[in-house]
């Protein structure tokens, strides 16, 4: 745990195993080191370099020895703030860079639950409106807890959904709790394997099963196509 959380930071694992063991044996030499961590000397030197660059270890001389220390672990705190501050100084150019790539036309492909929420948070970013046909109460079991955090964030926002249910899905608790919402039912024979969630010139087409898949189309003839049809079901669909 505590060695991944290190890796999570930035470290590589021998990196993280090396300081680790500093903080447990301090002042060490590299020898002692290769030999509490498993890891070549010559390995051992080139990660404790890196380690001193990012100041979580320093070293004194003994009798023409080199003994590494670990630095006080407060530091990776510093190292946070100062990721953060990095991330902060140039997002005005990531957000141009994003801003000038928004308008051309793209495809990309998500799998897993993890993905998926991208696929969900691009739709918190970028929608105004977002119109979801074919929609499934299944979404919850496969993303359980996520649903939550997006419709409280979507108010925030003020994002309103209009969504075409299966008839069948009429008394499932969560499709009358779901708000800034219009819920609309189509019969029950009338049945889909995916979801289309469209908002402005994206579609984004979901499979909702164990290992869901999701396809983002972002151009404006697919999108002005897809909405078409979904207005023509909204018409037809029952409240």
């Amino acid at each position: 745990m505590r060695q991944r959380v290190l890796e999570d930071l930035g470290l590589t694992a021998s990196e993280a195993k090396i300081y680790l063991v500093l903080l447990e044996l301090g002042a060490s030499l590299a020898g002692t080191i290769s030999r509490n961590t498993g890891i070549h000397r010559r390995s051992v030197y080139d990660s404790i370099e890196r380690l001193i660059q990012k100041g979580l270890v320093s070293y004194i001389k003994s009798n023409n020895r080199k003994y590494f220390e670990a630095v006080d672990p407060d530091h990776l705190i510093e190292i946070l703030r100062k990721r953060e501050d990095d991330i902060k100084s140039i997002l005005p150019e990531l957000k141009a860079l994003q801003q000038f790539h928004e308008g051309k036309n793209e495809t990309l492909f998500f799998r897993g639950k993890a993905a998926l929420k991208s696929a969900f948070d691009d739709q918190l970013d970028k929608a105004k409106e977002v119109c979801i046909w074919g929609a499934t109460t299944i979404a919850n079991d496969v993303l359980q807890y996520y649903f939550p955090h997006f419709d409280k964030e979507r108010v925030k926002k003020k994002i309103k959904v209009r969504i075409i249910f299966n008839e069948s899905e009429r008394s499932h608790p969560y499709v009358s709790s779901i708000p800034l919402a219009e819920v609309r039912f189509v019969p029950k024979d009338i049945k889909s394997k995916a979801a289309i969630n469209i908002y402005g010139r994206n579609i984004c087409i979901v499979a909702w099963r164990p290992d869901p898949v999701a396809i983002l189309i972002r151009e404006d003839n697919i999108s002005a196509g897809f909405k078409n049809y979904f207005e023509f079901m909204w018409n037809l669909a029952k409240k």
